[in-house]
């Protein structure tokens, strides 16, 4: 990864990654003091550059602060495809961290703000609060949602039922985290991503975009789009919002027993003194 690195430093740390994560659980101060205290640096990263590249070991998690940017792979022929754009809010290196060597190259589609941790360090936390190895779990649930759906456009989605999906999906995941308003939202995506995530060439992508103006859907001034009728739109992308459950919280009987449970191996495990 290229780019400019530097210390994380203030007294308070919050951003898009946490505010993903309080959707699905509660953290109290000291769980977002342990959090931020894994973070090595913040990585700055300019467009066009790669973040992870195929086949190298990615060994960090990076919570993605500002900017966009591209999963994809390229094949032998030269043709590459995009199976995710990552926008604030979500983590590089879920899944590639996980492998020996990572499945697929992400390139940064506009500047980056990155915060980096090493992986052994997330799993370490996880050991001592658990619920933060609950919540990335939550997280590859979302992101295995968010999957199926690319596959269902690939498959049996119409070219505008595809591009309507996009612009509903992309919005939806950046409204999860602050960064978008109730119908509108900035998109710093050219049309060639797009053709290249949904399988449609760009002069495609550019007629499907027009069809949707022209119908009173949406509108576009730059890279702002605003939805003018969203119960119509989703109902022309067949699109329905990921909704996750909130991770469960222990029962009061269940954790004093788990509590009870580990005192007990303690014991068995240090033995009279």
């Amino acid at each position: 990864m290229q780019g400019l690195v530097r210390k994380i430093v203030g007294d308070r740390w919050d951003g898009p990654f946490v505010a993903r994560l309080r959707r699905y659980v509660e953290f109290s101060a000291s769980d977002i003091d342990d959090l931020r205290g894994l973070l090595e640096s913040e990585q700055c990263v300019r467009k066009r550059r790669d973040v992870v590249v195929e086949g190298d070991g990615c060994a960090k998690l990076s919570f993605v602060k500002d900017g966009f940017a591209a999963r994809y792979k390229v094949l032998s022929n030269g043709k590459r495809q995009i199976v995710n754009i990552i926008v604030p809010g979500d983590v590089i290196g879920l899944p590639g961290a996980f492998l020996d060597t990572a499945s697929f190259s992400v390139v940064a589609l506009t500047d980056m703000k990155l915060e980096v941790c090493a992986l052994d360090d997330y799993v370490a936390l996880s050991y001592r609060r658990p619920k933060f190895g609950l919540a990335l779990g939550w997280l590859a649930v979302h992101e295995a949602t968010t999957y199926a759906e690319h596959i269902v456009d690939i498959g049996r989605r119409t070219a505008i039922e595809r591009v309507a999906h996009f612009l509903l999906e992309i919005h939806a995941r950046l409204a999860a985290v602050g960064r978008a308003a109730a119908t509108a939202f900035d998109l710093p995506v050219s049309q060639e991503i797009m053709s290249d995530a949904l399988g449609l060439s760009v002069p495609h992508i550019n007629r499907m975009l027009a069809e949707l103006r022209e119908s009173g859907m949406i509108g576009l001034a730059g890279r702002h789009v605003s939805f003018a009728d969203v119960k119509r739109i989703q109902q022309l992308a067949h699109f329905e919002p990921a909704r996750l459950t909130r991770i469960p919280t222990p029962s009061r009987p269940a954790a004093a027993a788990l509590v009870t449970k580990r005192a007990h191996a303690v014991d068995r495990h240090v033995g009279p003194v």
